[in-house]
This record gives C-alpha cells, sequence and structure tokens, in this order.
C-alpha cells in the first residue's frame, strides 16, 4: 500500500463527504426515467400513463442495468406501501375511521 493511502486520516474522508454531502445521487434508472419522460410531454401533449414512461425508460436502459432498475422499483414500491400503511394507521388512531 502507498504511503498516501496509509497516511490518510479521516479529516480527508471528512472534507470530502462535506463537499459531496448535498449532491443528488443520480441513477442510470432516474437519467432514463426522466427523459422517457420529457419525449413522453413532447409527443403526447394530450397524456400518457406513468406505466408509458415505465416501459420506455426500462426499455431504453442498456441491459447490464436492468438488475438495478428493478431493485429501485421493488423498494420505491415497498417504500410507499409501507408510507400508505402509515397514513391509514394515523388516520385510524385519530378517529378518522369511525364515521
Amino acid at each position: 500500500m502507498s504511503t498516501f493511502f496509509q497516511n490518510r486520516g479521516s479529516s480527508d474522508e471528512d472534507e470530502f463527504d462535506r463537499i459531496t454531502c448535498d449532491v443528488p445521487m443520480v441513477s442510470p434508472w432516474s437519467t432514463t426515467f426522466d427523459e422517457a419522460e420529457e419525449r413522453l410531454r413532447e409527443s403526447h401533449p394530450e397524456g400518457f400513463d406513468v406505466e408509458d414512461i415505465g416501459r420506455m425508460a426500462f426499455d431504453r436502459l442498456p441491459e447490464h442495468e436492468r438488475a438495478a432498475a428493478l431493485d429501485i422499483l421493488f423498494y420505491t414500491y415497498w417504500a410507499a406501501l409501507q408510507a400508505d400503511r402509515e397514513t391509514r394507521a394515523r388516520y385510524q388512531r385519530s378517529g378518522g375511521g369511525d364515521r
């Protein structure tokens, strides 16, 4: 191992983290999804379904990126499901379901 890496302290890493902490993570899936939405807005100003965006984006992804995109989709669906459950539970606890 080089001297540079042996002597590299956490202050360098902390500085890097501080500088990059607000930089958004951009995935190929996110980029492709945004591009597909933009294309559909231009080509179908009368409207389209979100599924159209997703299918176009997924079809345009390189094959090696598709597994990661599916992981993101699965996680996003699960997170939305959890959020929905929590919202429904809060509504029930507040007496909103007692009508």
